[in-house]
């Protein structure tokens, strides 16, 4: 396994900024750049790499010179905004993003799943998570059969034709959410179709992430490294789903935090384990999102506590049996 950067944290620098920063990170070799949407661009153009074989073949020399590959192109966003203006916006993005990864021979692009309104002429996403009253039932069903699959399942196969996978950041607030919605989609469009695995969205919903590398197996395309801080009191008092604002920290019941200050070596270790039992050996990339250290502490911690954690050699056969 290598580690890996999604850029975003280092988003007010330009990419050549962004080289001579990562410097001070020589454990870092792998890039998840954001091409658009809610991880912006600023470290990629994606207009002026389509439009010239020259600038792409730049950009590449530029980022081997630097010892750096990119892991994977990044452009969350929700194509499936019950506002046509914001789903065509984001719909747009997203295909650009498979011809940009296409041209520089990436194989993976993450993104959001979307999520609709919960009915015809809705104009706000409508995340549902109960099956009562029934109305909600029925808008999960016309989401699911109107909306999110035959989206997918068109995309899926348009991305499989550019020879590029699609990983679904499970994230609670769009349709896949977790490992079940994630392989019930799988199911309904493509093999094509994957997850980008982000342990922090699934701590704090209460899953075992272990117990969710094994069901999803070669459904991993990607990897995210980042922790999430359960505050009990606030849990046994208010349970897990919490709308309050990320600034609010010391009210709400949990809060990202830099990889190893949330869950400690031995969980990290158990993760690292069942994604080489799963078949997934590639990127663990450093998404920071700790409001508690600065971006350079929080970096320099993720960094050394996961270089402790990952195996970076191949395995070895078994002798003793």
């Amino acid at each position: 396994m290598r580690l890996g950067l999604f850029t975003p944290v280092f988003g007010k620098l330009m990419f050549d900024e962004l080289l001579a920063e990562l410097k001070r990170y020589p454990l870092i070799t792998r890039l998840e750049l954001g091409c658009g949407g809610w991880p912006g661009s600023s470290h990629i153009d994606p207009k002026v790499l389509l439009a010239s074989k020259d600038s792409v073949r730049e950009y590449r020399e530029r980022l081997d010179g630097a010892g750096l590959s990119i892991s994977a192109l990044s452009c969350h966003g929700n194509p499936l905004h019950p506002n046509e203006t914001i789903a065509r916006r984001d719909d747009a993005v997203f295909e650009q993003t498979l011809q940009l990864a296409e041209v520089l021979g990436v194989n993976t692009v993450v993104t959001f799943s979307g999520c609709p309104g919960g009915a015809p002429g809705d104009e706000t996403p409508n995340w549902i998570t109960a099956a009562w009253p029934p109305e909600y039932s029925d808008a999960l069903e016309w989401q699911w059969n109107e909306r999110l699959v035959p989206y997918w399942q068109v995309a899926e196969r348009h991305a499989a034709d550019r020879g590029v996978r699609v990983a679904l950041e499970a994230h609670p607030g769009f349709c896949v959410y977790n490992p079940e919605s994630m392989l019930q989609l799988r199911e309904a469009t493509g093999k094509n179709l994957g997850i980008n695995l982000d342990p922090s969205h699934l701590w704090w919903q209460g899953i075992d992430i272990p117990a969710a590398i094994n069901v999803l197996g070669e459904a991993i395309f990607h990897v995210h490294a980042k922790d999430v801080a359960l505050n009990a009191e606030r849990v046994s008092q208010n349970g897990v789903l919490d709308t309050k604002s990320y600034a609010r920290m010391r009210e709400r019941s949990w809060l990202f935090r830099s990889v190893g200050w949330g869950h400690g070596e031995l969980e990290w270790k158990a993760i690292v384990s069942a994604l080489r039992l799963a078949g997934y050996d590639d990127t663990l990339s450093i998404e920071h999102e700790d409001a508690l250290a600065s971006i350079h502490e929080g970096l320099s911690s993720a960094i050394g506590f996961l270089s402790r954690v990952l195996l970076q050699e191949p395995p070895v056969e078994a002798w003793w049996t």
